[in-house]
């Protein structure tokens, strides 16, 4: 049975040690509009019964063990049945080489300059961490250790969309780009699928979201807000919007008025859509390397137009971070975990009910257990045991 928690229990929930098993007894449910049977306890009848019904995974920040943390999340997607998987960001540090490259069997003995770890970083992402979701489609969003810091570039947008063009440009973000009679390859993007529109956002760096990229996102919703065929609006990017819990570490931490002033309008251009053109929305984030539900219940949000569902999720392998100090006000929030979002769309029609475009999202946690044995086997228990124990800023609560 779902059940809200409390916040006893989400005072509970943040020691790790208590976390990893409450979590692991059910897929850890929450805010469920109806109690859908899930596929595990429904068997092969899950799409004859409801077509309706599909999934898609979703989590961000695969830096520093995301080639042992990766592998486990694609393994427990596909196993789900889920229709793709959304990387929202940070897919190698690029500051500094990723522990699960300086670690593993046969670098620890070479001096590998930083320079040479950058020029094969994003190849490692793909070849250890992309690749073993196919055939699923996978879509990325850029975070900012894709592109450095103000101090240092690292790589430029051009540089991003390069490597990553054949995922930019697969069918379904062609097909948008055409009907909405955009020429270029941005790095950001939407598409639609099964009624719902799903907008990819850029704000890996504090220029975002710049003027260009507000005017196609305005334009993107103003469609979705009159079209009686869009019932849901999923809209996901690295850094969390402003005055969300996670406020030192989101679009509000650089004190810019430009990632503050866009951010918060496209949080009021996701009210409207909700209040005016009754659309379902959700805001997908993660750049805290935590995961928190209801990350925009804050004093902020409730006397600036109301509060709408927002999550964290950037628990694919980064180093683990401590929650911020406001994290009581969360409806959830977890430190030192991996693992990812399960979303579900349409959770009613499993039981019979009319498809209206809700999702219930679910946290996934992943234990060590949950490595498949051939990521072990290519990397070693000793680099596997140092990602699950040691990959850890925060103190236990």
């Amino acid at each position: 049975m779902a059940v809200r928690p409390s916040f006893r229990m989400r005072r509970w929930l943040c020691t790790p040690a208590v976390a990893g098993a409450m979590l692991l007894s059910a897929g850890f449910s929450e805010k469920m509009p109806a109690q859908p049977r899930t596929r595990s306890d429904r068997g092969a009848q899950s799409a004859a019964e409801s077509p309706a019904t599909w999934r898609f995974a979703v989590s961000g920040d695969s830096r520093n063990c995301g080639d042992i943390v990766m592998p486990a999340i694609a393994a427990s997607a596909k196993n789900l049945g889920v229709g793709f998987y959304w990387h929202l960001g940070d897919f190698r540090n690029l500051y500094n080489i990723d522990e699960d490259i300086s670690r593993r069997p046969g670098y620890q003995s070479k001096k590998m300059s930083l320079d040479e770890y950058r020029q094969m970083a994003w190849q490692d992402f793909i070849t250890y961490q992309l690749d073993l979701f196919k055939p699923l489609p996978v879509y990325l969003g850029i975070g900012n250790h894709e592109l450095g810091d103000q101090k240092t570039v690292i790589h430029t947008r051009a540089d991003y969309i390069q490597t990553f063009r054949s995922w930019l440009d697969q069918p379904a973000l062609r097909r948008a780009r055409e009907a909405d009679g955009t020429a270029t390859l941005e790095t950001y993007y939407h598409w639609t699928e099964r009624d719902v529109d799903f907008i990819n956002l850029d704000d890996a760096s504090i220029d975002q979201f710049d003027a260009n990229q507000m005017a196609w996102f305005h334009r993107v919703m103003g469609k979705d807000e009159s079209d009686s065929k869009v019932q849901t609006i999923v809209v996901g990017m690295h850094e969390p919007l402003p005055n969300s819990i996670s406020f030192g570490h989101s679009m509000s931490e650089s004190g810019k008025q430009v990632p503050i002033d866009s951010g918060r309008e496209v949080y009021r251009e996701m009210l409207k859509a909700q209040n005016g053109a009754h659309k379902k929305v959700y805001i997908l984030a993660s750049h805290s390397h935590y995961y928190m539900n209801g990350i925009f219940g804050t004093e902020y949000w409730r006397t600036n137009g109301g509060v709408l569902p927002g999550w964290i999720v950037g628990t694919a392998g980064a180093q683990r971070y401590a929650l911020p100090d406001a994290w009581r006000d969360a409806q959830v929030a977890i430190q030192n975990v991996y693992g990812y979002l399960l979303a579900i769309v349409n959770p009613r029609a499993a039981e019979g009910q009319p498809a209206d475009g809700t999702i219930w999202f679910e946290y996934k946690l992943l234990n060590r257990s949950d490595v498949p044995s051939a990521v072990e086997q290519r990397f070693g228990p000793a680099l596997v045991d140092f990602c699950f124990e040691q990959n850890i800023r925060a103190k236990p609560l």
